[in-house]
């Protein structure tokens, strides 16, 4: 399961764990979030983190909802020589 930690409102963080190598950052209200237990998308989120020469974050916006690997709504920035 994945855990989110409320920065503000409308920020929320996934803390990096396991295999993953920078934070999950999600842009939403808490009326947004997806239920973990119908929506997959955060754990998505966190599995974007572990991507190799990913930099920064794996990031959601408010629209984010399950993908096929990648949340629809996810952004993510990576670095060709890692």
């Amino acid at each position: 399961m994945t855990k989110l930690v409320e920065e503000s409102p409308y920020r929320w963080r996934i803390e990096p764990e396991g295999a993953m190598r920078v934070p999950g950052i999600v842009f939403a209200s808490r009326e947004l979030l997806p239920d973990p237990a119908e929506d997959q998308a955060l754990g998505q989120v966190a599995a974007v983190a572990t991507l190799p020469g990913i930099v920064e974050a794996s990031y959601a916006m408010p629209d984010m909802h399950w993908g096929y690997g990648f949340p629809i709504g996810g952004v993510a920035a990576t670095d060709v020589d890692d």
